[in-house]
């Protein structure tokens, strides 16, 4: 009887779900991903260097909105910060963040943090998956001769595969299972395990021809929204310079069965992806003397939104005989986006920087983050009813949550500066408007 190889005997404990997986990293990317594999029956180590995050798992307890850890025997997912775990994993998946550094450089510290650690215990017959965003070539040029300085041989004694995650916290139409996914490996076996293991999770795969490939996808999914959040920001200060209302423009330019997909103005960008990930893109191509100048204008725009915000409320003030300094300025929403907790790259703390340097009197509201880190203190949500709207100078919306009630807060406000348009519909003297 002829022995099973190694690819052979990994997809088959893939396919009875009885192969080990490890997930190295546990945020808004690891925690759903380990979660859905527990779903659907597969053994699962999430690894964190956090204690809490790991303590908390282990108790059912979840620390991201929307997630749910109601898991019930055999589906157990189990936590820890012990690697030795990787000893005996079948598949070991890294979802690790890639910040920028101070230069703006992309900074693959974590990856090589975590690749190195995979690379100790690897073992033949073991799948690796690199799902954290990077710059086209990092999977084959970084992890593959890393994990090959032992002597074993990717697509031979294990198998390396890259697949870019696609998280979007919050949203509960398209989640991880019924959201596509791109994958690409080092070679046809590699890409062969990796499809098979990510058809247990998810309705579809959509394999790449390399992992370039698959790592350049993510780049431009993110790039595009960058790109035409700035168009639509400066078509908001232009319209600002026309006495327009641009949400009436986009509202009517969305009309257009064809050829038109609307956006929408903000205080600028936030979170980990849209304002990072096509500077690891514009990083690469440097290196190779093409300048993405795309790239670079759309961040110069949405960095400059903040700016923009804060331009916005002294002007106002201005209008009302006041100034900036000393005025109470009630910021309404600190996270990146509606609905999450995630204060990552928010523009709200650019918002409340600029006040804060022109003499504000800052304070914030927030449903979603309770206690928040700025300026060297450490602020807590105030109450959002009439009292505090009120006593408010002006209130500032950067987040349009899904609790805020806007009746309310016209009805209590003297001035309103709204940036995410939570105010659609009602008209007052007291409102401006991006």
């Amino acid at each position: 009887m002829r022995m099973k190889s190694r690819k052979e005997a990994l997809n088959e404990r893939i396919v009875q779900r009885k192969a080990k997986v490890c997930v190295l990293g546990l945020g808004y990317v690891g925690l759903p991903l380990a979660l859905r594999f527990a779903e659907v029956g597969f053994p699962v180590f999430g690894i964190d260097t956090d204690d809490e995050k790991v303590e908390k798992i282990n108790r059912g307890i979840s620390y991201i909105p929307g997630v749910s850890l109601n898991l019930q025997e055999p589906k157990v997912l189990r936590a820890s910060k012990d690697f030795s775990h990787l000893d005996d994993a079948d598949a070991a998946i890294i979802c690790v963040p890639t910040p920028l550094s101070k230069t703006r450089e992309p900074d693959l510290s974590l990856v090589l943090e975590a690749a190195q650690t995979v690379a100790k215990h690897l073992h033949p017959g073991e799948l690796i998956v690199l799902e954290s965003t990077t710059y086209p070539g990092t999977t084959r040029e970084v992890l593959l001769p890393l994990l090959e300085e032992r002597g074993l041989k990717s697509g031979q004694d294990f198998f390396l595969a890259y697949s870019p995650e696609r998280v979007d916290p919050g949203n509960e139409i398209f989640t991880l299972s019924n959201t596509p996914k791109v994958i690409a490996g080092i070679s046809p076996s590699c890409l062969a395990l990796a499809q098979t293991l990510y058809s247990q999770i998810v309705q579809r795969v959509v394999p790449v021809s390399t992992t370039d490939t698959a790592e350049i996808v993510k780049l431009l999914e993110n790039t595009f929204r960058s790109v035409n959040i700035a168009l639509v920001n400066e078509f908001a200060i232009m319209c600002d310079r026309l006495g327009l209302n641009v949400w009436e423009v986009i509202q009517a330019a969305a009309t257009k069965p064809f050829g038109f997909m609307p956006f929408f103005p903000g205080p600028g960008l936030g979170g980990h992806c849209i304002p990072v990930d096509p500077h690891y893109l514009s990083w690469k191509l440097r290196l190779l003397a093409y300048k993405a100048r795309t790239i670079e204008l759309a961040d110069e725009i949405n960095r400059e939104m903040p700016r923009f915000v804060a331009e916005k409320v002294g002007e106002a003030l201005n209008r009302q005989r006041k100034s900036v300094n000393g005025s109470k300025i009630l910021i309404l929403g600190v996270a990146y986006k509606k609905d999450s907790t995630d204060v990552r790259e928010s523009p709200a703390l650019d918002v409340m920087k600029l006040l804060r340097e022109k003499g504000g009197d800052i304070f914030y509201h927030d449903p979603w983050v309770p206690r928040l880190s700025f300026n060297g203190r450490d602020l807590g949500s105030v109450p959002l009813d009439a009292e505090t709207l009120s006593t408010a100078d002006v209130v500032v919306v950067i987040t349009d949550h899904s609790r805020f009630d806007a009746g309310e807060v016209v009805e209590h406000s003297r001035l309103i500066i709204d940036a995410r348009n939570l105010t659609h519909g009602i008209e007052s003297a007291k409102i401006v408007r991006l």
